[in-house]
């Protein structure tokens, strides 16, 4: 069923009157360029000082100031193209007109927002729909965001099944809260921070073998895994989700699959796993799920799993999030729906995907040093390696004893300061660059991509270059920093 997007509101959308014309939010943007100058020493002083360090040293301080669908737009009026978009949360683009029309016409709705002793309408409806895509799910439990989907995921797979342990994979990210972070495959998140949830055991991804021993023992209640893993864009083989859903169900294990990166359109299918036709029995979506306006997760789950959890009237309320399910996260979640339905992003994100990968492809056939491409839809990875060529080696090796995985930001910061592309490694110490654009992307902003990662790259292959003069910097400084540390 599609709701029209002014349901949720007593006021037709020409009714809806823009944010911007009232006085306090006027006073507000007034006060962001009044005092815009002050934009990292506010966070240096009150936030977190080291990101605004990072952010000097790599060029990336120009302050962005407006978005625009896949646009960004700085301080000085650049346009950059956003291959980030939020991590993923921006996948129909940024501040989409129909999105913010479906918010303003709940505030002017002036709805029963969390009575708390009620129920929500617009929660009911945006359940039904997002079932629609898992008819072999039938139960919805909304978050705030991914990580709190993922710690309903890990207390409803231990209620369920009597057991405790939860498996994950290496190079995992399922979030930072604790349960989340306990499933965490990269060390660096986990240090200082233990301990940890107790019984909980990693297996490598797109490994059978290793996931049967995991869960020989029959002690493990679920497996949580990333159709397609965000740190490194590692895609498992066809095979792989069908092995797990069979192991799954030989060891009496729930299947988790996390969509929260790779759901709502971002692989060209509004599901990651409708690639490999497999039917988990908890499918966690966030991200994308608002347009990238309110925070919002959720977990879709099979119906004796839920009923399991809240079994009786005194408990009702034994897992639950104060603004879950609030009107205006399910008004967001709605809209977005509508948007990727009625725009066709899915099938443009399935398309210019295919054009990207392709042209990744071409280009790694031509410079030694791209050693994969590799991903689905909108989400690719474009790995690096060592040359073979001598001119090239020394360098390299100099980068990655100072700092593993280095040469990919030595690519990421002239795509961003040269060529107003914005993008990032998918992980620390990772040598591959991962794209997640708004799947909005024309073809003049593939072209855009393309031209640019292929200036970029080939000046990489110059020795010297302006490339390598920054790798030399950058690893002279790491190493200090390593030996003062």
């Amino acid at each position: 069923m599609t709701v029209p997007l002014n349901a949720v509101s007593s006021l037709s959308q020409s009714q809806a009157q823009d944010p911007r014309s009232d006085g306090v939010s006027t006073d507000l943007i007034a006060l962001a360029a009044a005092r815009e100058n002050e934009r990292f020493t506010l966070h240096s002083k009150y936030l977190n000082e080291m990101w605004v360090r990072v952010l000097k040293t790599i060029g990336y301080d120009v302050g962005f100031t407006r978005g625009v669908g896949a646009y960004l737009y700085d301080r000085a009026g650049d346009r950059y193209i956003d291959l980030l978009s939020g991590y993923g949360v921006f996948a129909v683009g940024r501040n989409h007109p129909r999105i913010r029309d479906a918010l303003i016409g709940v505030l002017n709705g002036e709805l029963a927002n969390l009575a708390q002793f009620d129920v929500s309408v617009l929660a009911g409806v945006l359940a039904e729909r997002l079932l629609e895509y898992t008819p072999w799910l039938d139960k919805a439990f909304f978050a705030n965001s991914g990580a709190e989907a993922v710690e309903a995921a890990i207390k409803f797979a231990r209620h369920a099944t009597g057991r405790s342990t939860i498996v994950h994979c290496s190079h995992s990210f399922h979030g930072l809260s604790y349960g989340a972070l306990s499933l965490n495959g990269d060390a660096i998140f986990k240090k200082g921070f233990g301990p940890l949830l107790s019984d909980v055991r990693e297996v490598p991804f797109d490994n059978l073998a290793a996931l049967e021993e995991a869960l020989r023992g029959r002690d493990v209640a679920a497996f949580f895994v990333e159709p397609i893993q965000g740190k490194g864009v590692n895609i498992p083989h066809d095979d792989y989700l069908k092995g797990v859903a069979e192991l799954c169900r030989k060891y009496g294990t729930l299947f988790v699959a996390d969509e929260i990166q790779t759901g709502v359109g971002r692989t060209g299918k509004f599901l990651a796993i409708d690639h490999y036709a497999v039917e988990p029995d908890m499918v966690l979506l966030a991200k994308a799920l608002s347009g990238g306006h309110v925070p919002v997760g959720v977990v879709l789950t099979r119906k004796w799993i839920f009923d399991n959890v809240f079994d009786r009237m005194d408990r009702a309320v034994v897992h639950g999030s104060t603004f879950s399910k609030n009107d205006m996260a399910m008004a967001a979640g709605l809209a977005t729906l509508d948007v990727l339905k009625q725009e066709r992003m899915i099938e443009n994100a399935a398309a210019k995907g295919e054009r990207l990968l392709a042209a990744f492809r071409k280009m790694a056939l031509g410079y030694e040093l791209i050693s994969d491409v590799r991903g689905k839809g909108l989400m690719i990875g474009i790995e690096f390696g060592p040359p073979k060529s001598l001119m090239l080696k020394a360098t390299w090796n100099l980068l990655e004893t100072a700092n593993s995985g280095l040469f990919g930001q030595l690519i990421c910061i002239p795509l961003f300061k040269d060529h107003k592309l914005l993008t990032q490694v998918a992980g620390h110490g990772n040598p591959t660059i991962k794209l997640l654009p708004a799947l909005t992307l024309s073809d003049a902003d593939c072209d855009w991509i393309e031209t640019s990662f292929d200036a970029v790259i080939a000046d990489a292959h110059k020795a010297p270059s302006a490339i390598w003069s920054l790798g030399k910097t950058l690893a002279e400084h790491a190493i200090k920093a390593r030996m003062s540390g």
